[in-house]
This record gives structure tokens, sequence and C-alpha cells, in this order.
């Protein structure tokens, strides 16, 4: 397997690498889109994150990747398919980071009936596809807005209820499917249905960068990832080690970040002078911010926290503006000046 670029050696896009920590932080989130200029390091960027990422706990032979507190596995607790026994030994593993190609079938995605062993053994059995490997991990789909519409009806339907349910070919199948949603793309190529692009918690336009030093900073570091990838890793493999015991520690103390309702007002505040929908705006910029802050080692959320996140939180839940020429993310970072002193 190819040796994936040091996620600390990424030049720039302090904006992608901020989402992507953010996910890792908290899964709550919903999921990271990158949208912009081809060969700008999106998909380097996930590839990176996955081999920066703590290893888990999963139960041996478990093909959802089942954890200790995982209750609703139909391998280890449910119909008899898997051996209690070896469902409760435990490994660590690293996170899955699943691809989901374009043009990928149904089957595939969802999983089917094993044709090997019903025409083999004559045995009914499941086989568990992309949704499955991607529980508790990362699923990425490069160039999301390509993909078919009946697979963005199917991943709606599994994002929503954090379960993939298959009733085919006398099947019925109930296995988790907990996953963050990782997307990247061209705008160039086509727009995404908003129905998938509200799933995404985090949207940030990436862009290539126009500094010259910074250029020249990306082709030396990957013309030496290229000329030497293990002397290279080995060179970041500090560097990522801080980021990955960053990552876990704002893990821990997540759930003690405090948010106060000034804070909560505020975000409020700028929805309402933003006019987005519903409140999963809100939410998102909760969440967001408070990953934020424990990525940072602060015990509270503030202002600062908010305006840092809230472009890649709210610029892509704005309606369309016929007046206003200006880019969503513009728009976002008006009101959030007029209003966070």
């Amino acid at each position: 397997m190819a040796k994936p670029f040091p996620f600390s050696a990424i030049v720039g896009q302090d904006a992608m690498k901020l989402a992507m920590m953010i996910a890792a932080v908290d899964r709550t989130v919903g999921g990271v889109l990158l949208f912009g200029d081809r060969g700008t390091g999106k998909s380097t960027a996930v590839r990176a994150l996955a081999s920066l990422l703590p290893k888990m706990r999963a139960a041996v032979g478990c093909p959802y990747s089942s954890g200790p507190e995982t209750v609703d596995c139909p391998h280890c607790h449910g119909d008899g398919k898997g051996s209690g026994e070896e469902a409760r030994r435990f490994r660590q593993i690293p996170v899955p980071v699943v691809d989901l190609p374009l043009g990928v079938t149904e089957d595939r995605v969802v999983g089917a009936l094993d044709i090997e062993k019903a025409l083999v053994h004559g045995e009914k059995s499941f086989d568990p596809g992309l949704l499955a490997r991607a529980n508790r991990g990362f699923l990425y789909i490069d160039e999301v807005n390509l993909l078919e519409d009946h697979i963005v009806d199917l991943l709606l339907d599994v994002a929503a209820s954090g379960e993939n349910l298959v009733e085919r070919e006398g099947l019925s199948i109930r296995h988790p499917a907990r996953f963050v949603l990782i997307g990247s793309g061209n705008p160039e190529e086509g727009e995404l249905r908003p129905q998938l692009l509200d799933r995404f918690g985090l949207v940030v336009d990436v862009t290539t960068p126009t500094d010259i030093a910074e250029r020249i900073e990306v082709i030396r570091r990957r013309d030496s990832f290229e000329r030497d990838p293990d002397g290279f890793a080995r060179k970041w493999s500090s560097q990522d080690g801080k980021l990955r015991r960053r990552i876990l520690t704002a893990r821990e103390t997540l759930e003690s970040v405090t948010l106060s309702d000034d804070i909560l007002g505020k975000a409020a505040e700028i929805c309402v002078a933003l006019g987005t929908d519903g409140s999963r705006g809100e939410l998102t910029l909760m969440r967001a911010a408070r990953a934020h802050a424990a990525l940072n080692h602060d015990a509270a959320v503030t202002l600062e926290h908010l305006r840092d996140v809230s472009e890649m939180a709210l610029g892509h839940r704005l309606r369309r503006d016929p007046l206003d020429e200006s880019s969503s993310g513009a728009r976002v970072r008006r009101v959030v000046e007029d209003l966070v002193a």
C-alpha cells in the first residue's frame, strides 16, 4: 500500500485541515465537504487524515468493527451469526477510511446475499457492503457531485438514521452504519444536490494558493515525498504524533468544554441574520466551535471560536440572493464581523 502524505506536512489550507480535525474530534458535526480547484490537496488530506487518526478497539471477526460500547451489532449481539466468544475479544485496528467509487452498485454499498455461500453451501448469508466497512470510521467520496442520484438517496437515509437496513433476496438485516461522511469535488463538474449538501456539517472552499513562497513550499515538499516517501514520513512523524495526541486530548475533554448562553445567543443571531433554514445551522456551529475549543485546550467556547468556524458551518446553508453578487463565504464573514465585535 502506498504511504500517505503526512497530514502535518500539508502546506497552508488551514480551513481544510481545521474542518477535518474537528470532524475527527466530534463525529456529530456531520462530516466535511471539500469543494474547489483540482490539484489543491483535497484527496491528499483525506488519505493523510486516515494515517493520523488514533487506533480504535474493535471486536475480532466482526464485519462492522463493533466496539465495546456497541449494542446493536447483528454479528456480536443479534441473530447468532457471530461467535459469542469471538465477539468478546477486541483488538486495536486503524480507523476505517472507506472509498466509495463513482459508478458503484447499490449491492456493493449496502451489501447483499453472499452468492458463493448460497451456491456452494446452500447457506443464506449476508455479504456486508461498504457501509458496513465504514462503520465507526469515515466514508470518502471523491467527485461527490457526480454520484448517481439513487446512491445519494441511499446515503441520505443511512446518514440520517445511523443504520443500514437491507431487505432483499430473502434477507432482513439491520446493522449499525455510523460514519463521518467526507466528500470532495470540483464545482466546475457540476453542483451537488441540495439534500446531500445539507447533510455535510462543514463545507470548505479549497482554492489554489496565490502566494509564491507557499506554492514553492508545496512543490518542494511534494517532490521530497515522491523521491523518498519513507524518509519524508519519518521527518514529519513527530509533528503527526503531536496532532494525533491533540485529537485524542480534544476527544477526552470535549464534553467538559462549556458553552454559555451568551455564545448560544450570538450563534442564533448570526443564523437569523443570514436567514438559514431550521436549527441545523446553530447546532453545527455550536458543535464545531466546541470541538475547535477542545483542540486548542480551551475550557469554554469564545466568540473567536465562533468566528473561526462560522464560514465552514454556515456558508452552504444560505439561500441564493439575486441582489447580492458576493459569495456565500463573503456574506457569512460580513455578518459575523458585524455581530462579533
